[in-house]
């Protein structure tokens, strides 16, 4: 690959792993025990909300065949977790719980988005994204009736969507982040093969048949899981 192409899919891969590595659900837990009400104007939190609101285009340019484009703002999104990331953990006034939550959903939206896009130019199956999608709506839908339970009361619809008044804590599994990443390397690879190609047939069905399994496993160990959802007030979740 000539050098530009080669620091492009660097970059790409960068969003897929990296962000992994550099999350902003690793801050430590005497920050997220002290908490009630918290500051959520942080710049880890403006730069995920950047990639959300680039997603819809990245989405755009996909539709219309322009992977190229496509693909340089796949990789400014990855620089983007990562860096949002790095500055949470480095720095404790720039750590939220609002993060916690926002930086995943991000990650979703732009999975969810691109793999749908994808799916319709007819590079990738429709099957694998049914799978991914009705897995991260199930999540959505978890994650709604879980701020109803873990709110102290008195619960009203203001302090429901009061971002800066957080009552849980967020733990991706570890099957989570393997699928996060998987989904992530998909998209970045199906886009990079329509730029430069170099994935075989083989290797689709590999990434496809890897993505889909994760993407089970990572649902139901969210079902499962005791630990990835962490009650901040004296409320016990349910079982």
């Amino acid at each position: 690959l000539s050098p530009p192409l080669s620091l492009l899919f660097f970059l790409c891969f960068f969003q897929a792993f990296g962000g992994a590595l550099f999350s902003q659900n690793s801050v430590e837990d005497s920050l997220f025990l002290s908490v009630t009400q918290e500051n959520i104007a942080t710049i880890p939190n403006l730069l995920t909300l950047s990639r959300i609101a680039a997603t819809p285009f990245i989405g755009l340019y996909i539709v219309q065949e322009q992977f190229g484009t496509a693909l340089v703002l796949v990789a400014l999104a990855g620089v983007s977790d990562v860096l949002d990331g790095y500055i949470a953990r480095r720095f404790r006034t720039q750590s939220s719980l609002l993060g916690t939550a926002l930086d995943p959903l991000a990650d979703k939206l732009l999975v969810a988005t691109t793999t749908i896009c994808l799916t319709a130019s007819g590079l990738l199956p429709v099957p694998l994204t049914c799978l991914i999608v009705v897995r991260d709506v199930g999540l959505v839908a978890m994650s709604f009736r879980i701020r109803w339970l873990s709110l102290e009361k008195p619960i009203t619809l203001k302090r429901y969507f009061q971002l800066d008044l957080p009552s849980v804590e967020v733990r991706p599994t570890a099957i989570s982040k393997a699928n996060t990443a998987l989904q992530l390397g998909l998209v970045v690879g199906t886009l990079c093969d329509q730029v430069f190609p170099f994935l075989s047939p083989e290797a689709y069905a590999v990434l496809w048949a890897s993505t889909a399994f994760t993407t089970v496993a990572s649902g139901y160990g969210y079902w499962r899981s005791s630990t990835a959802i962490r009650f901040l007030s004296k409320k016990k979740p349910p079982a």
